[in-house]
């Protein structure tokens, strides 16, 4: 089988927590014939994955390298604090640094917030995943705090969550290889910008040939003569109907009033 009788398909990775479905609903709609496979793959693991050719594009946790990856943001979340949930905090509807202050507060190897300084008391040791952590938090170990969600894919019915003030949050963007901004890739970011089937932007248009290129001007020189030889055929059709090319003044030649 030669590279031209593979079909066109569309790889798209993306980060635990991140809901790509109403974007892949309307691929399908648009793209029936290029099948979309989706792949989820740890946050840190998605740049490697594209820069690799491993995936044409992945909806990923900001920050990324932007000297070999094209990204647009998409939006940013909020963060929350995992906790049971007869935990004191649930009392509130918004959580504190400081309310934290006598929590150990579990911070996953896998954590995608950039922390300068974490709340609460540290674990002795940091587990390997945020599903990790979320069982430790079941446990009655510490709590635990991620983006909005990290906390609803890991839900459980023993857990709750509070916004919490002042933490740094997690934005999620479209991103690519710089090197490899393709046809799909340019459909699928459409679809992301909320493009309609119709629009033209988006792609990247072909270049024009030589031979088009020549022809471009002959083809301008036509349309002009042509547009000149309709403007001439009305000119001698008004000619015809008036005197001299002049329209008749209805008005001329009847005597004024009152003379």
């Amino acid at each position: 089988m030669t590279g031209s009788d593979v079909s066109p398909s569309f790889r798209l990775v993306y980060a635990p927590g991140v809901m790509p479905g109403k974007w892949v609903r309307v691929w399908n709609e648009r793209l029936p014939g290029v099948p979309l496979t989706l792949t989820q793959v740890p946050a840190a693991e998605a740049g490697d994955l594209l820069l690799n050719g491993d995936a044409d594009a992945g909806l990923v946790r900001l920050p990324v390298d932007r000297q070999v990856l094209s990204a647009i943001p998409l939006y940013t979340e909020r963060t929350v604090v995992v906790v049971p949930k007869d935990h004191l905090v649930t009392a509130v509807d918004e959580v504190a640094p400081e309310d934290l202050a006598d929590e150990i507060v579990l911070h996953p190897l896998d954590d995608v917030l950039m922390w300068e300084t974490l709340p609460g008391r540290p674990a002795l040791e940091r587990p390997a995943t945020t599903a990790d952590a979320v069982a430790l938090v079941a446990a009655g170990i510490g709590v635990l705090v991620v983006p909005l969600s990290l906390a609803r894919l890991h839900h459980r019915k023993d857990l709750t969550h509070r916004p919490l003030k002042e933490a740094p949050e997690s934005g999620v963007a479209l991103a690519w290889p710089e090197a490899a901004t393709t046809d799909l890739v340019e459909d699928f970011i459409g679809i992301v910008r909320g493009r309609t089937v119709n629009s033209t932007r988006g792609r990247t248009q072909p270049r024009p040939s030589a031979q088009e290129k020549q022809e471009k001007p002959r083809r301008a020189a036509e349309k002009g003569g042509a547009r000149r030889q309709q403007a001439a055929g009305r000119a001698g059709r008004g000619r015809r109907k008036g005197t001299g090319g002049t329209p008749k003044n209805p008005r001329r030649g009847k005597p004024r009033r009152g003379s």
